[in-house]
């Protein structure tokens, strides 16, 4: 199974809102929000998507895994908060 990415580099941030090709069971393109990033793909509810996938998005537990140079982001989440060291030391 991949790895979970320890360091962003991808560009993407948890929380940014997607729109994903169609593809497995899909017809449709569909919006989603990330939820986790890997190497080369990242986790994604689906949050919008055609009435006539919602069957296969039912199936699929509201969730894809989709090729991070596939997708388009719409909406960017919140930048990860950077650690702070303290200075005062």
């Amino acid at each position: 199974m991949a790895e979970e990415v320890e360091e962003n580099t991808s560009g993407f941030n948890l929380g940014d809102v997607l729109l994903a090709p169609a593809y497995g069971n899909l017809e449709k393109p569909f919006t989603g929000q990330v939820e986790k990033i890997y190497e080369n793909s990242l986790l994604v509810e689906i949050t919008e998507n055609a009435p006539a996938d919602q069957p296969a998005v039912n199936e699929m537990n509201h969730r894809a895994v989709v090729r991070m140079d596939e997708v388009e982001v719409i909406k960017h989440g919140p930048a990860p908060e950077k650690s702070v060291k303290d200075e005062d030391k």
